[in-house]
C-alpha cells in the first residue's frame, strides 16, 4: 500500500483516517494519543507518532525515514504553518492548500477583497479597520448593538461575536472590536443581517470543482442557539443534498463564486487543492457571503464523508494526481445526523481541569452508529480524559429515515454518555439569525 501523512488530531481528522485507511497505510504525528486516529493507522498497518505536528523538522524527518509520498492536511492553523508547502518540497502529492492559497481563510479582510471583485453583490456592508479612528468612524454608523464584529485572522470558529447574541450593548461591541484591532491590527464591523446560515463545501484539485452534500452546521453552545460560539455542537445533512430553506439554483450560486475563487487563487501557480468551503446568509435581498474556510469543517466533515457513493480515498487519490472528475465522485443519497459531546464548561471557560469520563465504545458501536473521539485520549478500560477544553467525540449516523436516525443517535447519547459531560438537545431544528 502506498503511506500517507495525515496532520491533525481532531474528529475531523478521524473521519478522514477511517476513510483514508481503506486505501492508504496511514501515518501521523499529533500531540496526544486520538483513540479513533490511533486505531486506523494500527488497522492500515502505519504508524503514529506523538509530538507536534507544528515542528517542521519532526515532519520533515518523519516523512524521509517513512517514505512517505502523499500528505493531507484539514487543519487551518497546519495550513497557515506552511505545513502543505514543506510536503510538496519534498515531493509529496498533497491534498489541502499551501499558506498562500489558505490565505483566504486567515485573512478575513482578503478574502472580503476576493469576492467584493468576483461577485460583489454577495457583500454584506462591512468596515476594514486599521485604527482606532476608523474603528469610532465605522460604529457611529449603528445606534445600538446591532452590528458583527470579525477578528481577522483564526480563531476555530469562536472569534466572531454578534450584537444581541454575543454582547448586549453597542459599548461591549466596541470594546471587543479594540481588542481585536490590538491583537492583529485589523478588524472588521460589519452590518447584522436577517437571514438563514449555511455552508457550501467544495472539493477541488486545482481545476475541477465539486459540490459536496449541503450541510446545517450548530455553532452555539446551548439550545435554541444560545450562548457563545463554539467549533460546532452538532450537524444534520439531507439525502437531497439541500436543506429545507435552500433550493438547487441557490447552491449554483455559491458554488460559482467558490470555482471562481479556485481559479482566481490558482492563476498563477498551483496553491489551493482539497477543500474550499463558503459561509452564506439567505436573506430577503438574495444570497450573502460569510467567509471562507480553506479546509473540512469539523462536525461537517463527519457528515459529508459518511455521505460518498464513491470511496472518499478514491477522490481524494484523484485530488493529489490532479485527476478530480464529476463524474468519478458520487454521493449515497442519505441523511446524516451529528451530536458533539463536550465537557460542561466548554466554551464558557477558557481554562478548566481535565475531565474523565466513562465511554464505552464497544456498546456505542454495536447499536449502529460511529464515534469519532476529538480532544480526547484513552487513561484505562472505557476511560477516557480530556486533552483541553473543548470538544471531546462525536456520534453520528448515516440513513435513509432522517426522523429514524435522529432518533437512534440521541438514544445513544441519552444511554451512552456519562453524566460529567454535556450536548445540545435540538439537533435537528433549524434556526434563523
Amino acid at each position: 500500500m502506498e503511506k500517507c501523512l495525515l496532520l491533525g488530531n481532531g474528529a475531523r481528522e478521524a473521519v478522514i483516517a477511517e476513510a483514508m485507511s481503506q486505501k492508504y497505510e496511514m501515518y501521523s504525528i499529533m500531540p496526544y494519543e486520538n483513540p479513533s486516529i490511533v486505531e486506523f493507522v494500527e488497522k492500515s498497518k502505519g504508524k503514529y507518532l506523538v509530538g507536534s505536528p507544528f515542528d517542521k523538522e519532526l515532519v520533515r524527518k518523519f516523512i524521509v525515514e517513512n517514505e512517505i509520498q502523499f500528505c493531507f492536511i484539514s487543519n487551518d492553523n497546519l495550513l497557515q504553518d506552511g505545513l502543505i508547502d514543506l510536503a510538496k518540497e519534498l515531493g509529496l502529492k498533497t491534498f489541502g492548500p499551501t499558506s498562500k492559497g489558505s490565505k483566504i481563510e486567515w485573512s478575513k479582510t482578503y478574502a472580503l477583497d476576493v469576492v467584493q471583485k468576483l461577485a460583489p453583490e454577495m457583500i454584506i456592508k462591512n468596515f476594514e479597520i486599521t485604527t482606532n479612528e476608523e474603528l469610532e468612524k465605522a460604529v457611529n454608523h449603528y445606534s445600538d448593538e446591532n452590528f458583527v464584529v470579525k477578528p481577522e485572522g483564526l480563531t476555530g470558529g469562536k472569534g466572531v461575536k454578534v450584537g444581541g447574541i454575543h454582547f448586549a450593548s453597542k459599548e461591549e461591541g466596541i470594546a471587543y472590536a479594540k481588542e481585536c484591532l490590538e491583537a492583529s491590527g485589523k478588524v472588521i464591523v460589519q452590518d447584522k443581517v436577517k437571514g438563514k446560515e449555511f455552508t457550501v463545501m467544495c472539493l477541488t484539485d486545482g481545476k475541477t470543482v465539486v459540490t459536496l452534500p449541503i450541510t446545517f452546521d450548530y455553532p452555539y453552545r446551548y439550545d435554541e442557539d444560545k450562548g457563545p460560539g463554539t467549533g460546532g455542537m452538532g450537524c444534520i445533512g439531507f439525502a437531497n443534498g439541500l436543506l429545507p430553506f435552500l433550493t438547487g439554483e441557490d447552491v449554483a450560486e455559491c458554488s460559482k463564486l467558490i470555482e471562481k475563487t479556485v481559479h482566481s487563487l490558482n492563476q498563477d501557480s498551483l496553491e489551493f487543492t482539497g477543500i474550499l468551503y463558503g459561509g452564506f446568509f439567505k436573506t430577503e435581498e438574495g444570497i450573502k457571503f460569510i467567509e471562507f474556510n480553506a479546509r473540512f469543517g469539523d462536525p461537517e466533515a463527519m457528515n459529508v464523508i459518511n455521505s460518498f457513493e464513491t470511496p472518499f480515498a478514491e477522490v481524494a487519490t484523484d485530488i493529489f494526481h490532479g485527476n478530480l472528475s464529476k463524474e468519478n465522485c458520487k454521493f449515497n443519497g442519505k441523511n446524516s445526523f451529528l451530536v458533539y459531546v463536550v465537557s460542561k464548561e466548554y466554551a464558557v471557560k477558557s481554562k478548566v481541569p481535565p475531565v474523565e469520563f466513562t465511554l464505552n465504545k464497544e456498546s456505542i458501536e454495536k447499536k449502529g452508529v460511529k464515534l469519532y473521539f476529538a480532544n480526547a485520549k484513552k487513561i484505562g478500560e472505557n476511560r477516557y480524559t480530556s486533552v483541553s477544553n473543548s470538544r471531546l467525540f462525536a456520534i453520528e449516523k448515516t440513513g435513509d429515515d432522517f426522523e429514524e436516525i435522529k432518533k437512534q443517535v440521541y438514544q445513544v447519547v441519552k444511554e451512552e454518555v456519562d453524566e460529567v459531560l454535556d450536548y445540545r438537545n435540538d439537533i435537528g431544528m433549524i434556526y434563523e439569525h
